[in-house]
Protein backbone atom coordinates (compact mmCIF):
# COMPACT_ATOMS: atom_id res chain seq x y z
CA UNK A 1 0.00 0.00 0.00
CA UNK A 2 1.78 3.48 -1.41
CA UNK A 3 -0.98 5.76 1.17
CA UNK A 4 0.26 5.82 4.56
CA UNK A 5 -2.59 4.94 7.02
CA UNK A 6 -3.19 7.62 9.31
CA UNK A 7 -5.79 9.49 11.55
CA UNK A 8 -6.03 13.50 11.91
CA UNK A 9 -6.44 13.85 15.89
CA UNK A 10 -8.43 17.44 16.67
CA UNK A 11 -7.85 19.08 20.02
CA UNK A 12 -11.57 19.25 21.10
CA UNK A 13 -11.06 22.19 24.05
CA UNK A 14 -9.72 24.75 20.94
CA UNK A 15 -11.86 23.32 18.30
CA UNK A 16 -14.68 24.87 20.77
CA UNK A 17 -12.97 27.98 21.65
CA UNK A 18 -13.27 28.45 17.34
CA UNK A 19 -9.40 26.87 16.69
CA UNK A 20 -9.08 24.21 14.31
CA UNK A 21 -5.95 22.93 15.70
CA UNK A 22 -5.03 19.01 15.85
CA UNK A 23 -2.10 16.62 14.34
CA UNK A 24 -1.62 13.96 11.92
CA UNK A 25 -0.76 10.81 13.44
CA UNK A 26 0.46 7.82 11.91
CA UNK A 27 -2.90 5.09 12.83
CA UNK A 28 -0.25 1.84 12.61
CA UNK A 29 2.23 2.77 15.24
CA UNK A 30 2.44 1.39 18.31
CA UNK A 31 -0.65 2.49 20.49
CA UNK A 32 1.96 4.02 23.24
CA UNK A 33 3.23 6.20 20.60
CA UNK A 34 0.11 7.40 19.27
CA UNK A 35 -1.18 8.41 22.49
CA UNK A 36 1.92 10.33 23.26
CA UNK A 37 1.61 12.16 20.26
CA UNK A 38 -1.97 12.88 21.22
CA UNK A 39 -0.63 14.11 24.65
CA UNK A 40 2.11 16.02 23.09
CA UNK A 41 -0.40 17.98 20.96
CA UNK A 42 -3.18 18.54 23.68
CA UNK A 43 -0.38 19.88 26.54
CA UNK A 44 0.43 22.86 23.13
CA UNK A 45 -3.49 23.49 22.83
CA UNK A 46 -4.32 27.44 22.97
CA UNK A 47 -7.15 26.56 25.75
CA UNK A 48 -5.33 25.79 29.27
CA UNK A 49 -6.17 22.33 30.75
CA UNK A 50 -7.23 20.50 26.95
CA UNK A 51 -8.31 17.09 27.55
CA UNK A 52 -10.26 15.86 24.60
CA UNK A 53 -9.72 15.10 21.51
CA UNK A 54 -11.70 13.19 18.28
CA UNK A 55 -10.83 11.84 15.29
CA UNK A 56 -12.32 14.40 12.48
CA UNK A 57 -10.23 13.18 9.71
CA UNK A 58 -8.27 9.85 8.23
CA UNK A 59 -6.52 8.56 5.34
CA UNK A 60 -5.51 5.48 3.79
CA UNK A 61 -8.51 3.24 5.48
CA UNK A 62 -9.66 2.97 1.77
CA UNK A 63 -13.19 2.41 1.86
CA UNK A 64 -13.90 1.96 5.29
CA UNK A 65 -15.34 4.91 7.05
CA UNK A 66 -13.47 5.25 10.46
CA UNK A 67 -16.07 7.03 13.06
CA UNK A 68 -15.33 10.39 14.65
CA UNK A 69 -15.74 8.86 18.25
CA UNK A 70 -13.64 5.85 17.11
CA UNK A 71 -11.19 5.21 20.02
CA UNK A 72 -7.20 5.42 19.44
CA UNK A 73 -7.64 1.66 19.89
CA UNK A 74 -9.73 0.70 18.28
CA UNK A 75 -8.46 2.79 14.75
CA UNK A 76 -4.89 1.67 15.76
CA UNK A 77 -6.38 -2.24 15.44
CA UNK A 78 -8.22 -1.32 12.02
CA UNK A 79 -5.42 0.57 11.00
CA UNK A 80 -2.75 -2.53 11.46
CA UNK A 81 -5.34 -4.98 10.05
CA UNK A 82 -5.54 -2.74 6.60
CA UNK A 83 -1.72 -2.70 6.46
CA UNK A 84 -1.84 -6.39 7.25
CA UNK A 85 -3.75 -7.49 4.21
CA UNK A 86 -3.68 -4.42 2.03
CA UNK A 87 -5.45 -5.65 -0.87
CA UNK A 88 -8.54 -6.46 0.82
CA UNK A 89 -8.42 -5.56 4.32
CA UNK A 90 -10.31 -2.39 3.99
CA UNK A 91 -13.31 -3.66 2.27
CA UNK A 92 -13.60 -6.79 4.21
CA UNK A 93 -13.88 -4.47 7.36
CA UNK A 94 -16.65 -2.54 5.38
CA UNK A 95 -18.50 -6.10 4.21
CA UNK A 96 -18.95 -7.23 8.11
CA UNK A 97 -18.22 -3.79 10.07
CA UNK A 98 -16.47 -5.66 12.96
CA UNK A 99 -13.17 -6.57 12.97
CA UNK A 100 -13.23 -9.60 14.81
CA UNK A 101 -15.59 -10.92 11.90
CA UNK A 102 -12.92 -9.57 9.01
CA UNK A 103 -10.17 -10.92 11.05
CA UNK A 104 -11.56 -14.20 11.00
CA UNK A 105 -12.64 -14.21 7.20
CA UNK A 106 -8.99 -13.34 6.43
CA UNK A 107 -7.37 -15.86 8.49
CA UNK A 108 -9.60 -18.92 7.55
CA UNK A 109 -11.86 -18.29 5.28
CA UNK A 110 -9.68 -16.65 2.42
CA UNK A 111 -9.57 -18.64 -0.92
CA UNK A 112 -7.27 -16.01 -3.03
CA UNK A 113 -7.25 -13.32 -5.59
CA UNK A 114 -8.64 -14.53 -9.04
CA UNK A 115 -9.78 -12.86 -12.08
CA UNK A 116 -13.51 -13.82 -11.52
CA UNK A 117 -15.10 -16.46 -9.45
CA UNK A 118 -16.00 -18.68 -12.63
CA UNK A 119 -11.54 -18.96 -11.85
CA UNK A 120 -12.39 -19.69 -9.08
CA UNK A 121 -15.12 -22.77 -9.69
CA UNK A 122 -13.30 -24.42 -12.57
CA UNK A 123 -9.90 -24.23 -10.00
CA UNK A 124 -11.64 -25.93 -7.46
CA UNK A 125 -13.39 -28.15 -9.39
CA UNK A 126 -10.40 -29.26 -11.49
CA UNK A 127 -8.26 -30.01 -8.12
CA UNK A 128 -11.02 -31.55 -6.40
CA UNK A 129 -13.22 -34.03 -9.36
CA UNK A 130 -11.50 -36.24 -12.37
CA UNK A 131 -13.21 -34.93 -15.41
CA UNK A 132 -12.63 -36.50 -18.51
CA UNK A 133 -11.16 -34.70 -21.19
CA UNK A 134 -13.92 -35.05 -23.65
CA UNK A 135 -16.28 -33.34 -21.48
CA UNK A 136 -14.21 -30.49 -19.73
CA UNK A 137 -14.86 -27.83 -22.61
CA UNK A 138 -18.62 -28.46 -21.68
CA UNK A 139 -18.90 -27.14 -17.89
CA UNK A 140 -20.30 -23.88 -17.01
CA UNK A 141 -17.78 -22.55 -14.49
CA UNK A 142 -19.64 -19.38 -14.27
CA UNK A 143 -22.79 -21.39 -13.54
CA UNK A 144 -20.88 -23.04 -10.94
CA UNK A 145 -19.56 -19.75 -9.87
CA UNK A 146 -23.22 -18.45 -9.92
CA UNK A 147 -24.48 -20.93 -7.79
CA UNK A 148 -21.85 -21.32 -5.25
CA UNK A 149 -22.61 -17.67 -4.39
CA UNK A 150 -25.99 -17.52 -4.74
CA UNK A 151 -26.17 -20.57 -2.32
CA UNK A 152 -24.18 -18.72 0.32
CA UNK A 153 -21.11 -21.10 0.06
CA UNK A 154 -19.08 -18.04 -0.06
CA UNK A 155 -18.51 -14.13 -1.00
CA UNK A 156 -16.43 -12.64 -2.79
CA UNK A 157 -14.87 -8.67 -2.64
CA UNK A 158 -14.03 -6.95 -6.26
CA UNK A 159 -11.54 -4.77 -5.45
CA UNK A 160 -10.49 -4.19 -8.63
CA UNK A 161 -10.25 -5.20 -12.54
CA UNK A 162 -10.06 -9.18 -12.87
CA UNK A 163 -9.72 -8.72 -8.63
CA UNK A 164 -11.78 -10.66 -6.91
CA UNK A 165 -11.11 -12.16 -3.55
CA UNK A 166 -13.00 -15.07 -2.38
CA UNK A 167 -13.87 -16.38 0.90
CA UNK A 168 -15.83 -19.01 2.03
CA UNK A 169 -18.77 -17.87 4.17
CA UNK A 170 -18.91 -19.57 7.50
Amino acid sequence: MSEEIRIYVADLAAYNAGHLRGVWIDATLELDEIQAQVDSMLAASPVEGAEEYAIHDFEGFDGYRLGEYEGLESAHQIACFIEEYPAFGSALLAHFNDLEQARKAAEEDYCGCYSSLADYAQELTEETSSIPQHLAMYIDYRAIARDMEYGGDLFTLETGFEQVHVFWNR
